[in-house]
Protein backbone atom coordinates (compact mmCIF):
# COMPACT_ATOMS: atom_id res chain seq x y z
CA UNK A 1 0.00 0.00 0.00
CA UNK A 2 2.56 2.50 0.70
CA UNK A 3 4.78 1.73 -2.47
CA UNK A 4 1.66 2.67 -4.29
CA UNK A 5 1.14 5.63 -2.35
CA UNK A 6 5.04 6.92 -2.70
CA UNK A 7 4.39 6.13 -6.71
CA UNK A 8 1.89 8.38 -6.79
CA UNK A 9 3.41 11.16 -4.87
CA UNK A 10 6.43 10.56 -7.08
CA UNK A 11 3.94 11.54 -10.16
CA UNK A 12 2.62 14.31 -8.71
CA UNK A 13 6.41 16.19 -7.86
CA UNK A 14 7.51 15.01 -11.33
CA UNK A 15 4.58 16.72 -12.65
CA UNK A 16 4.57 19.74 -11.67
CA UNK A 17 8.20 20.08 -12.11
CA UNK A 18 7.34 19.50 -15.76
CA UNK A 19 4.75 22.26 -15.50
CA UNK A 20 7.18 24.71 -13.99
CA UNK A 21 9.78 24.30 -17.00
CA UNK A 22 7.25 24.46 -19.49
CA UNK A 23 5.75 27.75 -17.81
CA UNK A 24 9.45 28.90 -18.05
CA UNK A 25 10.17 28.56 -21.86
CA UNK A 26 6.91 30.49 -23.16
CA UNK A 27 7.32 33.84 -24.05
CA UNK A 28 6.92 36.56 -22.55
CA UNK A 29 3.70 39.29 -23.75
CA UNK A 30 6.10 42.17 -24.62
CA UNK A 31 8.65 39.08 -26.88
CA UNK A 32 8.59 40.39 -30.36
CA UNK A 33 8.47 37.86 -33.10
CA UNK A 34 12.27 39.10 -34.15
CA UNK A 35 13.79 38.39 -30.15
CA UNK A 36 12.28 34.62 -30.29
CA UNK A 37 13.66 34.47 -34.01
CA UNK A 38 17.20 35.34 -32.39
CA UNK A 39 16.75 33.29 -29.55
CA UNK A 40 16.01 29.94 -31.55
CA UNK A 41 19.12 30.90 -33.79
CA UNK A 42 21.17 31.54 -30.46
CA UNK A 43 19.85 28.29 -29.29
CA UNK A 44 20.63 26.36 -32.57
CA UNK A 45 17.22 25.59 -33.12
CA UNK A 46 17.28 27.21 -36.46
CA UNK A 47 20.74 27.10 -39.56
CA UNK A 48 21.58 30.37 -40.60
CA UNK A 49 19.77 30.22 -43.78
CA UNK A 50 16.66 29.92 -42.16
CA UNK A 51 17.13 32.58 -39.83
CA UNK A 52 17.79 34.83 -42.49
CA UNK A 53 15.11 34.17 -44.67
CA UNK A 54 12.78 34.72 -41.70
CA UNK A 55 14.01 37.64 -40.50
CA UNK A 56 13.47 39.58 -44.11
CA UNK A 57 9.67 38.48 -43.96
CA UNK A 58 9.16 40.04 -40.60
CA UNK A 59 11.08 43.13 -41.24
CA UNK A 60 9.81 43.54 -44.83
Amino acid sequence: MWIIFLIVIGFLIYFIVQAQKTKDRTPTQNESSLDILRRRYAKGEIAKEEYEKMKKVLEG
